[in-house]
């Protein structure tokens, strides 16, 4: 029994040094079996068995062709990183992180979406951004930095910038943010997109060039007034002759974008141009004075005034306010004297009203409209009086019996 007992007490304490010396660190429980076999301590890679995918770094890819001892340099496991700047040269010097996945996977090093990766990034690749070689924008010796140059247009384009003639970016003061004229998705400088709200550059003013209008390259402080760029249309003209009948330099008064300054559109608030007066030139009207025409009806009538017969304005001494009598519907007809019930006689109301259908129905002389003839509808009531229509008038002025 001694002997028993003694053999198992050297045993044990073999067994517990062994485990306390341990090549692998005294706090690794994984069975010896797991690795090795009696054929010698030497990985038995025909019972291997650790099962990886458990531990920090999962071995797919190419980190599956791996002898254990390329990651863990000692024997003891855990002191082996799961980074993989730790075991990988970092080739970038820090210039895009220490996250290789955000680029590399374990299957290979080579980088087939560098487009989509940048989305992700400060500058996402738009347009023409999308076909350059990164070494255009990220330079170094070694083409494998990609220190970032900045991310504003200016940043990689100052050149293209300084060299502009037409225009000129430097002498017109243009900012540098390229985006104001230059829209991002572009293939091409020429694709400009300015944002041209501040003046619409519609209709007629749709299609110049920049410099029609921004004369000696001037793109700060040129004015936006129509007279400025077009003083030799306005100058130019000649119906109306634009000078000579002083008319206002606002050109917009009267014209809008469209191409050739025609139809001219003048808001004619302070005379309505309606029926009759819906067509007429201007020169009809103004006789070549835009700033104190008349807006009397006489002013421009008075030749209808003077020529009328049927009645004579001029023998009858109608007033000269002819919208006592017409509207502006085309021919003066039909004339409606509106003060005739006020003024003189009611013939709009009483028993007058739709008794008659022509004022030559009482004014039977037509070269004079003081006179009046009662008796051709009337019989005398008086008994074969000779009452003339003057005195039928006296007692009846107002067409009542009493």
């Amino acid at each position: 029994m001694r002997i028993l007992s003694l053999l198992i007490f050297c045993a044990s304490f073999i067994f517990s040094n062994q485990k306390t010396n341990s090549p692998h660190g005294s706090d690794f429980k994984i069975s010896c079996r797991t690795c090795h076999s009696s054929k010698g301590w030497q990985l038995d890679k025909e019972i291997y068995s650790f099962n990886h995918d458990k531990t920090n770094l999962p071995l797919v890819g190419q980190h599956t062709t791996l002898d254990c001892n390329q990651c863990h340099k000692t024997l003891v496991f855990n002191e082996a990183k799961s980074d993989c700047f730790a075991c990988h040269k970092d080739v970038h010097q820090t210039t895009v992180g220490l996250e290789c996945s955000r680029c590399h996977s374990p299957k290979s090093w080579l980088v087939n979406n560098i487009t989509d990766i940048h989305q992700r990034s400060r500058f996402p690749l738009v347009g023409a951004h999308r076909n350059a070689d990164c070494v255009q924008c990220h330079k170094s010796e070694s083409m494998a930095r990609f220190d970032v140059p900045g991310v504003n247009c200016i940043d990689c384009h100052r050149q293209s910038y300084m060299a502009t003639t037409n225009p000129n970016h430097v002498q017109a003061g243009y900012p540098q943010d390229c985006l104001f004229c230059h829209p991002l998705t572009s293939f091409q400088w020429t694709g400009s997109g300015f944002n041209h709200s501040t003046f619409p550059l519609t209709l007629g003013h749709a299609s110049p060039a920049c410099i029609d209008c921004h004369k000696n390259a001037n793109y700060v402080a040129t004015p936006t007034d129509c007279y400025s760029c077009h003083q030799a249309n306005y100058t130019a003209s000649t119906n109306p002759n634009h000078i000579a009948t002083n008319i206002p330099t606002a050109c917009a008064t009267c014209h809008t974008t469209i191409p050739g300054w025609k139809p001219a559109l003048f808001t004619h608030t302070t005379f309505p141009l309606t029926l009759g007066h819906a067509t007429p030139t201007c020169n009809d009207c103004h006789k070549g004075n835009y700033t104190t025409t008349s807006n009397v009806c006489y002013s421009c009538h008075v030749t209808d005034y003077n020529n009328s017969t049927n009645p004579s304005h001029v023998a009858l001494a109608f007033a000269t306010t002819c919208t006592q009598c017409h509207t502006t519907v085309p021919g003066w007809k039909p004339a409606t004297y509106t003060q005739h019930d006020a003024q003189m006689f009611p013939i709009y109301s009483g028993r007058h009203k739709g008794q008659w259908t022509l004022c030559t129905d009482c004014h039977t002389n037509a070269a004079n409209y003081l006179l009046f003839d009662c008796k051709h509808c009337h019989t005398d009531a008086h008994r074969n009086s000779n009452y003339t229509n003057a005195q039928c008038y006296s007692c009846h002025p107002r067409g009542t019996t009493g």
